[in-house]
């Protein structure tokens, strides 16, 4: 397995939530290779979001589970001596199905990443809804699927996300708060609201009595100036000295090191 926090204490030029050509991203994982030997990164795993019960076209099947491993060793063979190249997964934790799952403990992964995305329509608990898209698509889907109801949409996702750590199974907590962004976009200031606050609160407490290890998520940060967690919550990382790991979810080669030094600086700011 994967020491997370060797990592992290060894160098600043890493990442270890990239996506592949097997789920959403757009461009095939010899591209995201390349582009990371290129910006010298030492360091480079890989995250497919994983098979799950929901129905999604940005999840792998779980017959592409196998020709994602070969890939992964095609890469190692051809770049194995200029980066290290590690075996993750995004997993998708829904309706008791997850990273804790046997199916995804029989996986030689070298680590993995625990993420809430889907959570059930508010009539319909069958019925699982994505609610980690652009906003456009999240607002349509606040009035077909949640009755419009952006509190129950938040205490939902946290709800599932504490069930999901509790559970445990995998090494690293994906963007904890990232309902926060579409949900302030849906009602301006909801997460300023201490309930919201109280929320967060209560899921870190519990990432950190699990010994989990929290990801600063930079995708957001070039269009929406914003990291998961929220920066205002970087000085509870300081003062539960909690193990980070700064990520940019990239999707696109291009966006690997993005929002990284920006995440970096703040937290040297915090000591």
């Amino acid at each position: 397995m994967l020491n997370i926090n060797d990592i992290v204490s060894q160098t600043d030029l890493y990442n270890l939530h990239t996506h592949t050509q097997f789920c959403d991203a757009r461009a095939p994982m010899e591209d995201f290779v390349r582009e990371a030997i290129a910006l010298h990164f030492t360091h480079l795993g890989f995250t497919p979001h994983s098979p799950t019960t929901a129905e999604s076209p940005c999840n792998m099947s779980r017959a592409s589970v196998h020709d994602y491993f070969q890939e992964m060793e095609r890469l190692r063979g051809i770049y194995g001596g200029q980066i290290h190249l590690y075996t993750g997964m995004e997993i998708d934790y829904v309706n008791d199905f997850g990273p804790s799952d046997s199916y995804f403990q029989s996986l030689p992964l070298d680590y993995s990443i625990g993420s809430v995305h889907f959570i059930p329509a508010i009539n319909n608990p069958s019925l699982l809804i994505d609610i980690d898209g652009h906003y456009d698509a999240f607002k349509k889907k606040m009035h077909n699927y949640f009755e419009d109801d952006i509190e129950y949409v938040v205490r939902t996702f946290f709800a599932q996300s504490m069930q999901m750590v509790e559970k445990g199974g995998f090494d690293i907590v994906g963007h904890f708060d990232k309902i926060g962004l579409n949900a302030s976009l849906y009602s301006s200031n909801l997460d300023e609201e201490p309930w919201f606050d109280k929320l967060v609160l209560q899921m870190f407490e519990s990432i950190m009595d699990c010994h989990l290890t929290v990801e600063i998520n930079t995708k957001s940060w070039l269009q929406h100036n914003r990291f998961f967690p929220n920066i205002k919550y970087f000085a509870m990382l300081k003062k539960y000295k909690a193990p980070v790991v700064i990520n940019s979810d990239a999707h696109y080669p291009t966006l690997l090191n993005s929002g990284r030094n920006e995440a970096r600086r703040l937290l040297d700011s915090l000591g």
